[in-house]
């Protein structure tokens, strides 16, 4: 087992969902999965392993921010061989024409943290997302009828901005949504080649926020993004 996931070797599947919320990861592996086994409670950041239309697949909960799924996706990563890692969670739209419960893909991730200059400080490194990943969820989206915007999202260290202006005018920029785990993850992708990618569903608008929606509906709706993240894992 890893310091963080009590796991022990082969419990965990090479393709995982990561959802923030450890909830959602229970909603996901009881909605979801077949034959599922919880191989995570520690701190209560539920993990499960079961199948997805004949193929083995885990979903683990991640926490909030970039400190945590850092922690969280390393292990998997570097204990446990995970291979392929799909963030599917919530964001909240700096886009007048994304609306809530539509879908983004962020094919890259500007972020406000300093935890990829910490480690080269002279470069503005680029965070992206795995292509084949992003295609295949993309056409899989489309297929299925969703609203589907793909670009780029802003990984932020921030929830509550004392400056939200700020990041409102990155909208202008063209930046879909705001998040706090993307970016982070596309870096752990660069650092040990693996494949990654960050589904979000739009939970809540900075500018259409009569749109916004419950807790208890983030935890337990929004699986358009669950279908489609599972549905990427298993493709070839």
């Amino acid at each position: 087992m890893s310091i963080h996931i009590s796991a022990a070797k082969g419990d965990i599947a090479d393709k995982i969902l990561l959802p923030g919320d450890p909830l959602r990861a229970k909603f996901i592996a009881e909605n979801f999965l077949e034959d599922a086994v919880c191989f995570n409670e520690v701190r209560n950041m539920f993990g499960y392993t079961g199948t997805y239309k004949g193929q083995r697949v885990s979903v683990m909960g991640t926490g909030m921010g970039m400190p945590s799924i850092s922690i969280y996706a390393r292990e998997l990563i570097v204990d446990y061989g995970v291979k392929k890692l799909i963030r599917v969670g919530t964001a909240g739209s700096i886009d007048p024409n994304v609306h809530v419960r539509e879908l983004v893909l962020a094919q890259a991730a500007a972020t406000n943290s300093n935890i990829i200059r910490n480690d080269f400080p002279e470069y503005d490194f680029p965070q992206i997302a795995n292509f084949q990943l992003l295609d295949k969820a993309y056409h899989i989206a489309k297929d299925l009828g969703l609203t589907t915007h793909v670009g780029n999202v802003l990984s932020s260290d921030v929830f509550y901005s004392n400056m939200p202006e700020r990041n409102m005018k990155l909208g202008e920029l063209g930046v879909k949504a705001i998040e706090m785990e993307a970016a982070a993850l596309y870096y752990l992708g660069a650092q040990h080649g693996v494949d990654t990618l960050a589904i979000m569903t739009i939970s809540d608008s900075l500018v259409n926020p009569d749109e916004d929606t419950t807790a208890e509906e983030r935890q337990n709706t929004f699986t358009d993004m669950m279908k489609v993240g599972l549905e990427t894992l298993i493709s070839d």
